[in-house]
């Protein structure tokens, strides 16, 4: 599946490597309202879900232990790409849940500067969408350890 634009799903195949259309605090509003729509907590993680089957292929050469994020229940790995001053992620994971998580961080984060990476409050976006209450404590702990990770990239950038 992709993204939800309007009620329609965009591929995010494409999206990984393009820069945004929009601003970070567009984007987490655009993510919100999508949220909202869907009600309860059970629609919503099915949600996360899909956005993770719309990931673009993690190449096997990113497939490495240097890119695994530690701290995640599931194997998580987060590629990171720098181009004309952006960071661009790609990403996998061996669980549905977590690759669903991670889909919507790169929704959120790839394609952004480091300055703009870092000046985003990204506990008060997680907290805005819920996903902290949403999740089991491991897996709340797994989704900060892979905005740590993007943190981390964007502060060595």
């Amino acid at each position: 599946m992709g993204r939800r634009r309007g009620g329609y799903l965009r591929p995010m195949t494409d999206a990984a490597l393009t820069p945004p259309d929009q601003g970070i605090d567009e984007t987490l509003a655009e993510l919100a309202e999508e949220f909202d729509l869907l009600g309860d907590w059970e629609p919503r993680i099915e949600y996360v879900i899909e956005l993770g089957k719309g990931l673009a292929p993690l190449p096997d050469h990113a497939r490495v232990e240097a890119n695994k994020v530690p701290g995640c229940a599931a194997q998580v790995w987060l590629h990171v790409i720098r181009d004309g001053g952006r960071l661009y992620f790609l990403a996998d994971s061996d669980s549905h849940l977590s690759k669903g998580n991670i889909a919507l961080l790169l929704r959120l984060y790839s394609g952004r500067t480091p300055e703009e990476i870092l000046g985003f409050d990204a506990r008060a976006a997680m907290d805005r969408l819920g996903l902290p209450q949403a999740l089991t404590l491991q897996r709340a702990n797994g989704l900060n350890a892979m905005i740590g990770r993007i943190r981390e990239a964007a502060a060595g950038a």
